[in-house]
């Protein structure tokens, strides 16, 4: 009689419900986020916000060099990325900037000034 060895690519029979079960577990958490894994909340939302920066500052017809003066804190590269994107939207769009208000702000207050010293002379 011949003697009839086992297939050396087939697990044997004690391994085959442990290999089934990792496969079943893998196959699982595959497709599972694990809570704490993810990127930093406080760092998606800084990132969210210099992009929301940057489309701001293109809305309001400031250059990239004034928006990062203005905002030495925010990610250059995020504000950038906001800026670029709100320029292509503005330009498929068709759409115009509104002037900055805050230099404008600034100046009749200094106006003010002078027309008041001017009525304390006379």
């Amino acid at each position: 009689m011949p003697h009839h060895r086992p297939h050396p690519r087939l697990p044997s029979p004690g391994r085959a419900p442990w290999l089934a079960a990792s496969l079943a577990a893998l196959l699982l958490l595959s497709g599972c986020e694990i809570p704490g894994l993810g990127p930093d909340p406080r760092a998606v939302q800084k990132e969210a916000e210099a992009k929301a920066i940057g489309g701001a500052c293109r809305h309001a017809l400031r250059g990239l060099e004034d928006c990062f003066t203005l905002n030495p804190k925010a990610p250059k590269a995020q504000v950038f990325a906001g800026w670029k994107e709100m320029d292509q939207y503005m330009r498929e769009n068709k759409l115009e900037g509104s002037p900055s208000v805050l230099g404008k702000l600034e100046k009749p207050a200094a106006s003010k000034r002078s027309e008041d010293s001017d009525a304390g002379r006379s």
